[in-house]
């Protein structure tokens, strides 16, 4: 078990490692792109979409982070109000439903991926773009398993981790 345990403390440091990296390449490179488009009227061909890609990755990551904490935006204007009992199920009836719903985006964006590699899409005509979107699934995958670890232990206010 413990060895379980440091496999998962690895796996959220990675993680947040990764949200770390990504958004400070994102600050570097939309402000060198904003500084070479107004002093010297250029730009690098590449910004744009790698950011756009960096968007994808850190709205992702930082989606999965979210649902890590259980800090994610939750809707909860009648549950404050509840009793405990009532709060349990309301939490099991919402995480229920918003695992399912990122199961279904994390099928259909496997789906998207699969598409985008028998297309052969290429990112900025260097190499195909479907490992570059591979988050997709990823991403709503693990969202979705941690929503249905939240919903089945009901621990509201605490961490998956």
């Amino acid at each position: 078990m413990t060895q379980l345990k440091r496999l998962g403390t690895l796996l959220l440091q990675v993680e947040d490692l990764l949200l770390s990296l990504l958004l400070t390449s994102m600050i570097l490179l939309a402000t060198s792109q904003i500084l070479l488009r107004n002093f010297w009227d250029y730009s690098l061909t590449w910004g744009d979409p790698s950011l756009r890609l960096m968007v994808l990755w850190i709205t992702l990551l930082g989606a999965m982070a979210a649902t890590r904490e259980n800090n994610h935006i939750r809707i909860d204007l009648f549950s404050r109000y509840l009793p405990a009992t009532a709060q349990r199920i309301s939490t099991l009836i919402t995480d229920g439903f918003a695992a399912v719903i990122c199961a279904l985006l994390a099928w259909h964006s496997a789906r998207f991926v699969l598409f985008e590699r028998e297309d052969n899409t290429q990112f900025l005509d260097l190499m195909p773009i479907w490992p570059l979107q591979i988050i997709l699934p990823v991403g709503f995958g693990i969202i979705a398993l941690r929503l249905l670890l939240n919903a089945l232990l009901n621990r509201r206010g605490q961490s998956v981790s």
